[in-house]
């Protein structure tokens, strides 16, 4: 059994809208044998310091999130892909306290088996960075500053990926252009587009 974490209590305080639900999701990871720990501001459940779940509140939900929910199996349905580039985390949504206390049991089996997944050492194998399509307007750019490409290339490979994505999801060549003239300071001075 797991014991309730002071650091955490004050999320479960603030809560407005799902309140009941999150404190019932607490209940319900306390009774496993992970460590309540406070991670990125949210309550998060660890396994010898592996990040197995948090929960998160949203404005029309509340969710836990797996982080190696992929690997789940998911006879119900459940598990949802926040967007299409996340690889490994998986959400359950919940909206009311009555989907939570009807899902109860099922979501001890995805619990459990999150357990399990990690015991035996199961890890999604994440796309690397240079799997990622380069958009050619930022292939361009590199090429012609030397500057920006180091700089490019000395960000971690989260940052690097987040530049990747935001430059590729432009559908014009113009909006592309814009967006990467936009980040090059941010780039040169070694900052992620959310920095």
């Amino acid at each position: 059994m797991g014991k309730k974490n002071p650091k955490v209590d004050f999320y479960f305080k603030k809560s407005k809208k799902f309140q009941k639900e999150i404190l019932k999701l607490r209940e319900i990871l306390l009774e496993t044998e992970l460590e309540e720990q406070l991670k990125w501001g949210v309550p998060c459940y660890t396994l010898n310091d592996k990040n197995i779940i948090l929960i998160h509140e949203f404005k029309e939900y509340c969710a836990i999130c797996f982080f190696q929910g992929a690997l789940l199996n998911d006879p119900y349905g459940l598990l949802i892909q926040q967007t299409k580039n996340v690889q490994a985390a998986r959400q359950i949504r919940f909206a009311d306290m009555e989907t939570i206390i009807d899902l109860e049991s099922t979501l001890k089996e995805y619990i459990q088996e999150a357990i399990k997944n990690e015991k035996v050492g199961m890890k999604i194998v994440k796309r690397k960075t240079e799997d990622y399509p380069v958009p050619e307007e930022f292939q361009t750019k590199l090429a012609e500053r030397p500057d920006l490409k180091a700089a490019f290339e000395s960000l971690t490979p989260g940052r690097q990926r987040g530049y990747l994505l935001y430059f590729a999801a432009a559908k014009q060549s113009k909006t592309r252009l814009s967006r990467i003239e936009k980040y090059i300071q941010p780039i040169l001075d070694g900052k992620g587009v959310d920095d």
